[in-house]
């Protein structure tokens, strides 16, 4: 392995996965240092979603994952998540029948009293949520849902955590209440790499970026260095 992967909180180094023999993922590079907050832009299809899985082992992948500088390449998903990873998926997975509450708990740490405190931690950052404590969560509106789901990713106190398209489907209000959640987030020190294709969101909170295209880092850099054409080429064609 290269140098890369001692350095940063997370290191990637030239991953590549895909699914049926199709390449999603084709040997990227890249380091989020702890407490950094990095957007990883790129169009639909780029690949954001698979690095995602391919990082936390939920697909098959070929090359190098270290955090903290620990190989974690050939563990199973639930302990790289023990170790300090949270996700949050694309499309809002919550337990559908059971409520905010229990969606919280059942993510928590195995301390009664860690895990209560984690859960108020949650309702700081979420009022809807506190208010809607005892809801199953299928009647929460979508924005209430996507707060859950960040919401639960938290309880595991993860070191790291990975956003996948947080704002998707989502009012331009709500996903702004949801990034300055993601800010506060960040603030108190968690790392936080985000996938995003609303760039202009994603910019909001990140001073860095990666740009993802057709599954490979084409830039890496400051966000003063992703001008508008830069964007536009990436994601309608370079």
């Amino acid at each position: 392995m290269t140098a890369l992967l001692s350095t940063g909180l997370l290191s990637v180094e030239g991953l590549t996965a895909g699914y049926g023999g199709a390449v999603a993922v084709d040997g990227v590079s890249l380091t989020v240092a702890a407490g950094e907050t990095v957007a990883l832009l790129g169009a639909n299809g780029a690949g954001k979603s698979t690095l995602f899985k391919a990082i936390l082992g939920l697909v098959p992948a070929r090359g190098g994952v270290r955090l903290d500088g620990v190989d974690i390449t050939g563990l199973p998903t639930e302990q790289r998540v023990g170790r300090g990873l949270g996700y949050v998926p694309e499309g809002r997975r919550v337990f559908a029948g059971m409520s905010v509450r229990d969606n919280l708990e059942v993510a928590g740490l195995p301390d009664r009293r860690a895990r209560a405190q984690d859960v108020e931690r949650v309702f700081a950052l979420f009022p809807d949520l506190a208010r809607k404590s005892a809801e199953a969560a299928w009647r929460l509106s979508g924005g209430q849902q996507q707060m859950l789901s960040l919401g639960r990713a938290l309880m595991g106190r993860p070191r790291l955590l990975l956003l996948d398209e947080p704002s998707l489907g989502l009012s331009p209000k709500l996903a702004q209440e949801l990034f300055a959640a993601v800010a506060a987030v960040a603030a108190g020190g968690t790392a936080v790499l985000v996938a995003e294709q609303s760039a202009s969101r994603a910019l909001t909170i990140a001073p860095r970026a990666l740009l993802l295209w057709l599954g490979r880092v084409v830039r890496d850099g400051p966000v003063g260095d992703f001008s508008a054409t830069v964007l536009q080429d990436a994601f309608f064609g370079l």
